[in-house]
């Protein structure tokens, strides 16, 4: 009977829901890639094969998680922490970390290129999870040490897109746990006030502000990149240009394969195309939601609603950044960006969505 139940009760409809994701964004980032992969590296799958790498490790990753229960990364929550914050000071040693376009983002491992922001939203989700899940007062405080201290390296390096994702999850997760209302009240002006502050410090995020706020300045420098987003879409019209005749992959769209890559989607494949994986999205985050509902404890629920809420926000940001309406930040889209580090991360936080349904079902059929 057990046996039975461990093969029945995963959620096969987050599985395949991300496993189509997984296909479609390899198909896009070789699409969208394969102009600059030739003319860069003389090899047009490039990004492809360096995408796939990632894809691999990451399934492997998923596979793992899904079988490994959930319920011991409590105690793990703590040395997986001190673990994360080392990877984020050691972007900044120079025999290890590795330098480019003026920010210290990432670790070399040799095969793979680790971008440790990307493992400190998951490992930063899971040790909130735990902590929050027994009761416990006076922490408000020890909270906003920690959470500084996380976002205060990364915001180092810089990398304020990954800043903003992780408070906000963190925020999420603090108060879905029980927090006083107060605190809600308090805290986010505050960190309004904190992320506009940062962004009007540096010279091209002010940039970026400014270019949100007025799209018709300066058309060739700062707001560049999203008139090439906004001309994307308007080409692509209802059913869009056909698959692999985007124009603007053509050196005229920056980071096409990246940040920008559902502009190309939504050329190639038009209104209707750019909804229906819309629509898938917004199945993966009700599916996320409804295995945190039905978790078997406390920690599982908030780690289920951390993992999706988490997901959900680098969709929401990046896809309200494709239409102007938020500024650019540089926040990747899941599942679909290029992006080793990010889609091995994405992943493994599936995987753990995998482990809590099945938790959630073998515990309601025994």
């Amino acid at each position: 009977m057990k046996i039975k139940i461990h093969q029945q009760y995963f959620d096969w409809y987050l599985l395949f829901l991300t496993l189509f994701l997984l296909a479609f964004g390899l198909l896009m980032v070789f699409d969208s890639s394969a102009v600059t992969a030739l003319t860069e590296f003389g090899n047009k799958f490039y990004y492809l094969r360096d995408q796939a790498k990632g894809v691999i490790i990451g399934l492997l990753g998923m596979i793992f998680a899904a079988f490994f229960d959930y319920r011991r990364y409590y105690k793990l929550s703590l040395p997986m922490l001190l673990g994360s914050l080392a990877l984020l000071v050691m972007v900044f040693i120079p025999s290890l970390g590795v330098k480019a376009l003026g920010a210290h983002r990432w670790i070399s491992l040799g095969f793979f290129i680790l971008q440790p922001s990307e493992v400190a939203k998951l490992i930063t989700t899971i040790y909130l999870s735990a902590w929050l899940s027994k009761k416990e007062k006076n922490r408000f405080g020890a909270f906003l040490i920690l959470l500084s201290m996380v976002v205060g390296l990364i915001l180092l390096e810089p990398d304020l897109g990954t800043g903003i994702i992780i408070v906000s999850c963190s925020l999420i997760i603090y108060f879905i746990s029980g927090a006083p209302l107060k605190h809600l009240v308090g805290l986010i002006p505050v960190a309004l006030g904190g992320i506009l502050a940062l962004a009007i410090s540096v010279p091209y995020r002010f940039a970026r502000l400014a270019t949100f706020l007025n799209l018709n300045s300066d058309p060739l420098g700062a707001s560049y990149h999203v008139r090439q987003v906004l001309i994307a879409l308007g080409s692509g019209g209802l059913w869009g240009l056909g698959l692999g005749k985007s124009r603007q992959k053509f050196f005229y769209l920056p980071e096409a394969s990246t940040d920008s890559i559902f502009a190309i989607i939504a050329e190639e494949l038009g209104f209707i195309g750019a909804t229906a994986l819309i629509l898938v999205f917004v199945i993966l985050i009700y599916r996320g939601f409804i295995i945190a509902k039905n978790a078997p404890d406390n920690f599982g629920r908030l780690l289920a609603f951390g993992i999706t809420a988490w997901i959900a926000l680098q969709i929401i940001i990046n896809l309200s950044s494709m239409v102007a309406l938020t500024p650019l930040t540089g926040i990747p889209l899941p599942f679909i960006s290029y992006g080793g580090s990010a889609i091995v991360v994405e992943l493994f936080a599936i995987g753990i969505l995998l482990n809590i349904s099945k938790q959630s079902m073998i515990k309601k059929s025994l």
